[in-house]
């Protein structure tokens, strides 16, 4: 198998993908894991969540206009996701979990590139390291 600059690209957006699908199932999950941290357990989580969502976005895209417009599709994600749990019945509605997520989508873009190396060019370069003539590892 050949992994191409390309490809990988498609590799990171895909997890990226996951991730916001991930984001999605949990937050309307009628029994979501639990994860002990405490007591504001739900907030860290939302921050954790949405600061690792837009700092691996911003890996791929790195103009200000690019994420600022991943910004703000996360802050909407995050906002309508909390409206939908109400909607549910069975999940709360609480604006500091929208608050939570704003912060991480701050956080994750406070410490993407060039703040943090960008994984993906860092990736890249460890596969060029091994390609032959065709731009490709196998």
């Amino acid at each position: 198998m050949i992994i191409d600059d390309a490809m990988l690209r498609r590799l990171w957006l895909g997890v990226a993908w996951f991730g916001v699908g991930l984001i999605i199932f949990l937050s309307l999950t009628p029994s979501p894991p639990a994860i002990a941290l405490g007591t504001f357990n739900a907030k860290y989580e939302h921050i954790a969540a949405y600061a690792v969502l837009m700092l691996w976005f911003c890996q791929i895209y790195l103009s200000t206009a690019q994420r600022g417009w991943i910004a703000l599709l996360l802050i909407t994600l995050g906002v309508t996701l909390e409206f939908l749990q109400r909607a549910t019945g069975f999940r709360a509605f609480e604006v500091a979990d929208m608050v939570a997520g704003a912060s991480g989508v701050g956080l994750g873009w406070l410490l993407a590139p060039p703040r943090l190396p960008n994984w993906l060019t860092l990736a890249q370069s460890l596969l060029s390291d091994g390609r032959g003539g065709d731009g490709g590892i196998r």
